[in-house]
């Protein structure tokens, strides 16, 4: 065989590689937009994409709810990149909520929707937004599981992606600042790490005392268990003075003191309690907790390794710059930062807050 001729040959094979696999790569987009395309609201969960489940009406990235979607807002929000969030609650017809010993406790069915947004500036959150990424919580046969969707560059859908993603979000601050972060959007398996009770993946913002206090509706304030009594959606709720509530960490015209609790309830307890991931540290950070031991006062980390620095205290009173709890919010080092998921970035205000908080206390 002639060089020339061994020469045409190999790039006529390769020109035959690449269209197969050109048509190859077109007819696997086609089978995956023709899946999509037909997909129906058939219950059999979780669904390829945000849609199917018709919870909004519209365009959807408007996130306007049909009337069975209800809006909720958690006291404390969880802090996550400084994401801004909405959330909705979906219960089955006919089926309601109960409170008992003020746990809450949701009919097989329910769906919880949390969508994770960045404003294009902060200072006109109203504006122009993008939608990164929608978490569903669905209370099935075998109790809550866990959906993580990605909603695409032109903001018309979210996809189911069960082994998360990351993308460049890129926004001004409040301060007129441009901000680039690496926003991570956690797998499916990851969100069992936080939404954890005894090994059972429980939702973490829908409790009674994040929910008892009062939220603006359409047809004015009012609170948001009793709102859900009102329509049906809630059996057991005995007004608010007879169940516990939480503050917002974020109102400075409120004690410092309950603020400090709040923030931590509300980003570290679900890990730091008796039936959490991190029950073993004996460092328990709920609302309503008062022993100075299991707040961390003057207490040795019992296996922090190298998250604790050289320090030897989780918090020491009057103390800041000397505790390991706000050395460990303060750093997004792998092995040091807390929490250890679900931020890429310092949340600046919450760790002025904690050491405002220590500082304040006696030495």
């Amino acid at each position: 065989m002639k060089k020339s001729q061994f020469v045409g040959e190999l790039i006529l094979l390769v020109i035959i590689s690449i269209l197969s696999f050109a048509c190859q790569k077109a007819v696997k987009e086609t089978v995956i937009s023709t899946r999509l395309q037909e997909e129906k609201a058939d219950g059999n969960f979780p669904y390829a994409r945000l849609s199917t489940y018709g919870f909004f009406q519209g365009e959807l990235n408007k996130l306007q709810p049909m009337s069975a979607v209800i809006l909720y807002q958690p006291a404390s929000s969880l802090f996550t990149d400084y994401a801004l969030k909405s959330r909705f609650i979906y219960f089955p017809p006919g089926e309601k909520a109960v409170i008992e010993k003020d746990e809450l406790y949701f009919p097989e069915g329910t769906v919880i929707i949390k969508n994770f947004y960045f404003p294009q500036d902060y200072r006109k959150p109203e504006e122009k937004r993008r939608i990164i990424e929608t978490r569903l919580l669905i209370n099935g046969d075998n109790g809550w599981d866990a959906y993580p969707y990605i909603w695409n560059d032109s903001q018309t859908e979210a996809l189911l992606k069960v082994v998360g993603g990351e993308t460049e979000v890129k926004f001004t601050d409040l301060k007129g600042e441009d901000q680039i972060i690496n926003y991570l959007v956690p797998n499916k398996n990851q969100c069992k790490t936080c939404h954890n009770k005894a090994e059972v993946l429980v939702p973490i913002g829908v409790k009674v005392k994040h929910l008892n206090n009062e939220l603006q509706y359409k047809e004015g304030k009012e609170n948001q268990l009793s709102h859900w009594t009102i329509l049906g959606k809630l059996g057991g709720f005995m007004g608010k003075d007879a169940h516990p509530s939480m503050i917002d960490y974020a109102n400075e015209r409120l004690p410092l003191n309950d603020r400090a609790m709040a923030y931590l309830d509300i980003n570290c307890s679900h890990c730091h309690n008796e039936d959490g991931p991190a029950s073993t540290s004996g460092l328990f950070l709920s609302y309503d907790q008062t022993d100075p031991m299991k707040l961390g006062i003057n207490k040795t980390p019992v296996a922090a390794g190298n998250g604790a620095g050289s320090f030897n205290f989780d918090i020491v009173p009057g103390e800041a710059d000397q505790s390991i709890l706000t050395h460990r919010m303060n750093s997004t080092e792998v092995g040091v930062a807390m929490p250890e998921l679900g931020r890429t970035t310092v949340h600046k205000e919450g760790v002025k807050l904690i050491r405002e908080w220590i500082n304040s206390m006696e030495k």
